[in-house]
């Protein structure tokens, strides 16, 4: 009988200190831009414009990390059409949120408000992402070295 030497696992994982801080930056974030859309002064359908550009870009920021994430586990195997998709999709909603942004008639100071707060909410959003993706990364890893260990311990 052969005996496999066991090599232990050892997974990175994100501490909880900077959990809090990615999460406590997002909440940030959303309040700002939530905050900043509720006092927004103009046409309601400028707030509306605002409101539903701020969420595309939201969902656009996680498809495309989970687009770019699975993209590099699977080496780049997606379809062109789908890379398209995803990278035209973030690229339309930042650019017309952009734009709505740059057209509305309020005072300047708001306006670099709104957009400083949005950009904080898309680059926490990435940030989001990412440490989720991390963490369902290493639960996976552990489950699998569970199954292991325990498939060895029964030969």
């Amino acid at each position: 009988m052969s005996t496999t030497p066991r090599v232990p696992v050892v997974l990175q994982r994100d501490t909880r200190a900077w959990q809090v801080q990615v999460w406590a930056s997002f909440g940030i974030a959303a309040f700002l831009c939530a905050t900043g859309l509720a006092w927004l002064p103009g046409q309601d359908l400028d707030r509306a414009f605002m409101v539903m550009g701020y969420v595309f870009c939201l969902s656009s920021v996680f498809v495309l990390s989970k687009a770019v994430r699975d993209a590099q586990a699977a080496g780049n195997t997606d379809n062109p059409m789908w890379r398209l998709v995803v990278w035209g999709g973030f690229a339309v909603a930042m650019g017309l949120t952009a734009w709505g942004l740059a057209r509305m008639e309020i005072n300047q100071n708001y306006k670099a408000y709104l957009g400083v707060s949005w950009l904080y909410l898309v680059t926490t959003a990435f940030t989001l992402a990412k440490t989720l993706r991390d963490r369902q990364e290493a639960d996976l890893s552990e489950l699998r070295a569970a199954r292991h260990s325990t498939h060895a311990d029964a030969d």
